[in-house]
């Protein structure tokens, strides 16, 4: 992952992410049961957090900081598996993916501990 790819990536992740707020809050609210749009919201809302974590993962990148494309790595997988599940769960109704949704809130915590690490080799 280089610095290009994550900066990219996670404007493209926010801007969708607002995109769908505003989705779900217009189109999907007289469409959805409250519980599917309160899924679809949380797949928002860790959609929106993990695009500011890349955001971090671009920076260090652009540092040439051991590790961060791994968290970026993990970050974007996370963001797939855990926000993408909820959304098709919510939207079509595969509750056969609910098992996919924690393998993304791994990934999530693997990204955070990574970015951790990677943060610590930063050069004052």
């Amino acid at each position: 992952m280089t610095s290009r790819f994550a900066l990219t990536t996670a404007a493209l992740l926010a801007g969708l992410g607002v995109a769908l707020g505003a989705f779900g809050a217009h189109a999907l609210r007289a469409r959805l049961e409250p519980r599917d749009l309160e899924v679809f919201e949380t797949g928002v809302r860790y959609q929106m957090y993990h695009a500011f974590a890349l955001l971090a993962v671009a920076w260090l990148l652009s540092r040439n900081v051991p590790g961060a494309a791994s968290a970026g790595w993990a970050f974007l997988a996370g963001t797939l598996l855990f926000s993408g599940s909820l959304y098709l769960m919510a939207i079509v109704g595969w509750r056969w993916l609910g098992p996919v949704t924690p393998l993304g809130g791994v990934a999530f915590l693997v990204g955070w501990v990574l970015l951790a690490l990677s943060a610590s080799k930063l050069e004052a």
